[in-house]
């Protein structure tokens, strides 16, 4: 019987910190999306906490308009799908070099 091992302190680690990440920005398009009040505590404290993540994603999709009161973030979206991306790929190379070491 195989037995499954713990993933490693550090597969926990990117697993915990993209999970933040991706908390922080789903929040700010939840946000964006229902027209939060920006100037309250909650909402100014998520955009504060997700500008810098955002930041290399500025202007590369427009933000839309439906209706009077939905806006889309889709350089946010972008971000939220890269981050994760990101995230798995580093996962699964410390999996697989943590799988090559154990065979020597």
């Amino acid at each position: 019987m195989e037995q499954r091992r713990k993933p490693s302190f550090l597969i926990a680690l990117i697993r915990f910190i993209v999970g933040i990440v991706e908390a922080i920005i789903g929040l700010r398009i939840l946000l964006t999306l229902f027209s939060a009040n920006p100037s309250a505590p909650f909402v100014q404290l998520i955009y504060d906490l997700s500008e810098p993540l955002l930041y290399p994603f500025r202007n590369i999709f427009p933000t839309r308009e439906f209706g009077d009161q939905f806006v889309i973030e889709f350089s946010a979206v972008f971000a939220l799908i890269i981050y994760s991306i990101i995230g798995s790929i580093l996962v699964r190379a410390i999996v697989a070099l943590e799988s090559g070491a154990g065979k020597r």
